[in-house]
């Protein structure tokens, strides 16, 4: 009993160490890579470091899914994996809950698509190991400005989508999964009240962010994966609740969806296809936010209670 109580009170601390030496390190060797690619100018070269870089990604994805195991009784329930492929592009779209979302979806995507890169917020870039390997797998870093910033200095407006353009040439000629948080945060109730959240469990949508990636890469991609997650015993601080060992599902829901002429257009310049496509968002996410009341037993939002106008 006495070493029960014992691993109990070392578990936290114990996962936290594990899991930071295993990011540790594989980032170490994603950097190094990432070093070689900028001293070896040969794009053979460059091609071989960059398959071991993302063969390091892999185990770290592989170990984490083990870590979690390890800690947690945790039981995966997966749906809607049955037509993906490794050899494919994918835009795949996901709600956002919590920082263990990236380590999921990471571990998700093994021997079932591409690996995943992720959008990742400007601020990210300089956290040791993560800025650094996602650098190194040319993960695009998104610098987000606000109204009043933009107002102050018109020239910002739209930077966030040209540095998208740019990531997205890098992924033409390897089979990739692109991966966008499209509300732009992580889900808290604080952020819900603030943003004044139509949904019920979730945040509003960015349209234009996902509609720039499908504008510039629209035809290579294969599909459109609508991705759910439902941490659906674990409502507040998924990640301490997985470092604490009581993370008990993790629920991946994943929907493929056609790419096609009508959710690829100018969104910025052609105000009948923006709204259609804020419309095709709009109904993507009151999907997704009926899905998670369905598997929770909360009452669902209907499409009648929201300003389309809003995403």
């Amino acid at each position: 009993m006495m070493l029960m109580d014992v691993f109990r009170l070392l578990r936290a601390p114990l996962a936290l160490l594990l899991f930071s030496l295993n990011l540790s390190l594989w980032g170490i060797i994603v950097t190094v890579c990432g070093l070689l690619k900028l001293l070896l100018p040969v794009p053979a070269l460059q091609r071989q470091v960059s398959r071991l870089a993302h063969w390091a990604y892999r185990h770290w994805s592989l170990h984490n899914r083990q870590l979690i195991n390890l800690f947690n009784p945790v039981e995966w329930q997966l749906s809607g994996l049955t037509e993906l492929k490794q050899d494919s592009w994918y835009l795949l779209i996901s709600n956002h809950k919590s920082w263990l979302d990236i380590p999921v979806l990471s571990q998700f995507a093994l021997e079932r698509i591409p690996e995943p890169k992720f959008f990742l917020k400007e601020e990210l870039k300089w956290v040791p190991f993560i800025g650094s390997a996602s650098w190194a797998l040319d993960m695009p870093f998104m610098k987000r400005y606000n109204q009043a910033q933009i107002q102050k200095n018109p020239a910002l407006k739209g930077k966030d989508i040209e540095t998208t353009k740019k990531s997205c040439e890098k992924f033409r000629h390897t089979p990739t999964t692109i991966i966008n948080f499209v509300e732009g945060t992580r889900f808290t109730r604080a952020k819900h009240k603030h943003k004044n959240s139509p949904f019920r469990h979730l945040l509003p949508a960015k349209a234009g962010g996902i509609a720039f990636t499908l504008a510039s890469m629209g035809s290579q991609f294969d599909a459109v994966l609508d991705v759910t997650l439902i941490y659906p015993d674990n409502p507040n601080h998924v990640l301490i609740d997985m470092l604490l060992g009581k993370l008990k599902r993790v629920v991946i829901q994943v929907e493929v969806l056609p790419v096609d002429d009508s959710i690829i257009g100018d969104y910025f310049n052609d105000e009948a296809f923006r709204q259609r496509f804020q419309q095709w968002l709009n109904q993507r996410w009151v999907h997704k936010d009926q899905q998670i009341s369905h598997y929770l037993g909360t009452a669902p939002v209907t499409l009648t209670e929201l300003d389309c106008s809003s995403v």
